[in-house]
């Protein structure tokens, strides 16, 4: 997969990807606000176990947003089977240095109209911590609207809170 938009792209994960996952990933703002399978800290070891996780994927669902100098994040998909098998759950993160400039928005927007027509998908959803009010920012930038909130259903950090998911129709 190769998508453009502005000076980024969402690409496939290289080998020589390995030192910026580490850098950028071994963030505890970042670790804070993904799921307990996503370690913290993030080091060489874990980029490169991740690296070689998703070459070994069948159908490439994970890919890496880059900007001219390599890799700045994150960005990919599970798909959901059976009864669910026209979904998708989208997930991603960013490195720290480029918040707040719109990549993100702009990259789930592309890949998500990719990923429809890719995977023949009808519905993408999100699940959000409610105390990650950027990735509800970016979320609702990129035209996915709130469908549910599930009331103290996760625990982070020791701390129960809700959930939200937003979900885009094709």
């Amino acid at each position: 997969m190769l998508l453009k938009f502005g000076n980024n792209s969402i690409r496939n994960y290289q080998d020589s990807d390995a030192h910026s996952l580490a850098k950028y990933a071994n963030n505890k703002k970042i670790a804070d606000n993904l799921r307990d399978a996503f370690p913290y800290p993030y080091n060489l070891g874990h980029a490169i176990q991740w690296l070689n996780i998703v070459k070994e994927d069948k159908i490439p669902t994970h890919f890496a947003i880059a900007d001219e100098n390599g890799l700045i994040g994150g960005i990919g998909i599970i798909l959901q089977d059976d009864v669910h098998r026209l979904n998708a759950e989208i997930g991603y993160w960013l490195g720290e240095p480029f918040w707040g400039k719109g990549i993100m928005s702009e990259a789930i927007k592309i890949f998500s109209d990719c990923v429809f027509e890719e995977f023949k998908l009808i519905r993408l959803f999100a699940r959000v911590f409610e105390s990650n009010k950027s990735s509800i920012r970016v979320l609702e930038k990129a035209g996915y609207k709130l469908e549910a909130k599930f009331e103290k259903s996760i625990i982070k950090n020791n701390i129960i809170q809700n959930e939200y998911i937003y979900s885009k129709i094709k």
